[in-house]
C-alpha cells in the first residue's frame, strides 16, 4: 500500500467529494477514482459509498481513516528525523502528548529557552488522557509523554518533574461547598460529580475517600476538563479535577476547593526506552534537565 494512495484517501475522507479531493490534490477526477478503486481492489475492501452529491465512509473505510492519518503522521515525523541529521544547524520537530496538567508549564519554558537557541525546532503538543498520551507514544506518533503518578512507567525511560498537581473540586461560586475552605471525604457524597476516568481508576484517591469509589454520584465523566467546566458553570453538578486547570479569575463564575488531607499527583516525563533521539529531541531533554535542576 502506498503512501500516496493513503494521503489520496484521506483527501476524499476530508472532502467528501472526488472533484473536490481533486482539486487540493492537483490531480484529475478520473485519475483519483481510477486510484481509489485500485485501493479498494487491494485491501478488498469497499471503502466509500457513493452519493449523488456526497462521499461517505463505510465502516471499513472509517477504520482506515485512523489509520492512515497515524502512518502518514509517523512517515512525516521520521522523514524529519532523518533529515535533520544531515543538517548542520539544529533543527527538526519535537512532538509532545500530555494529560491536563499546571505541570506543562516548565516544559513550556524549556521550549521557550530552547527556541531563543534554535528557532527551527518547531513543537507540536498532543492533549489527552494518560491512555491516549501512552497509546501514541507506544506508536511512536510522539516523542514524550508527560503523566500524572502513579503511572505504570516500567517500561519506558523517564524524569520525574519538579511539579504536582493537587485534587479537589471544580464548582459555582453560589454552590454550598464554595463556602468551605476545603473539602473532606464525606462532602464529595450525595453531590452530583463529573469524574475523568484518571480519576475513578486512581489507586491514591480511592484510598483518600475511604469508601468504595460505587458510593459516588457520578452522573458524568469527561476526557478534557474545559468541556466539563461548562457543565459545572451550568450548575450540572461538581467536577473532580486538577487545581490551576481553569481559569478562575474575579469574573468566573467558578471556584476549586482542594480535598484534605491534601492529595497530590506528582509528575513524570516518559519515552520509550532505547529511544533514538534526533539532534532536536536530544536538546530539548537537555535543555529540560538543565530547568530541573535550576527549580530543585
Amino acid at each position: 500500500m502506498e503512501i500516496r494512495l493513503l494521503k489520496y484517501f484521506l483527501a476524499v475522507a476530508r472532502e467528501e467529494n472526488i472533484t473536490a479531493a481533486a482539486e487540493s490534490l492537483h490531480i484529475t477526477q478520473p485519475t483519483l477514482s481510477k486510484q481509489l478503486m485500485e485501493l479498494e481492489d487491494e485491501l478488498g475492501k469497499k471503502l466509500f459509498i457513493r452519493g449523488k452529491r456526497k462521499i461517505t465512509l463505510t465502516e471499513d473505510g472509517i477504520i482506515l481513516r485512523k489509520r492512515a492519518g497515524e502512518i502518514i503522521n509517523l512517515v512525516e515525523k521520521t522523514q524529519s528525523e532523518l533529515s535533520s541529521l544531515d543538517e548542520e544547524t539544529i533543527s527538526g520537530d519535537i512532538y509532545i502528548g500530555a494529560s491536563e496538567t499546571d505541570g506543562m508549564r516548565i516544559i513550556a519554558k524549556a521550549s521557550n529557552n530552547l527556541q531563543k537557541k534554535y528557532p527551527n525546532i518547531h513543537y507540536h503538543l498532543f492533549s489527552g488522557n494518560s491512555e491516549d498520551v501512552l497509546e501514541k507514544l507506544d506508536k511512536g506518533l510522539i516523542d514524550f509523554g508527560i503523566l500524572s503518578e502513579p503511572s505504570d512507567i516500567k517500561k519506558y525511560g523517564y524524569i520525574k518533574l519538579p511539579a504536582f498537581d493537587i485534587w479537589g473540586l471544580l464548582m459555582r461560586k453560589d454552590s454550598p461547598l464554595a463556602k468551605k475552605n476545603y473539602l473532606e471525604p464525606d462532602d464529595l457524597l450525595n453531590i452530583p460529580l463529573l469524574c475523568s476516568r484518571q480519576a475513578l481508576t486512581n489507586n491514591e484517591f480511592s484510598s483518600w475517600f475511604g469508601n468504595t469509589i460505587e458510593k459516588l454520584n457520578v452522573v458524568a465523566t469527561y476526557n478534557l476538563v474545559y468541556n466539563a467546566s461548562l457543565f459545572v458553570e451550568e450548575g450540572f453538578g461538581y467536577a473532580l479535577t486538577f487545581d490551576k486547570l481553569i481559569n478562575l479569575s474575579d469574573d468566573s463564575n467558578l471556584c476549586f476547593k482542594p480535598v484534605v488531607p491534601n492529595l497530590k499527583a506528582n509528575l513524570v516525563m516518559v519515552w520509550k526506552k532505547y529511544q533514538v533521539f534526533s539532534k532536536a529531541t536530544q536538546k530539548f531533554l537537555d535543555e529540560l534537565q538543565k530547568e530541573i535542576n535550576i527549580q530543585k
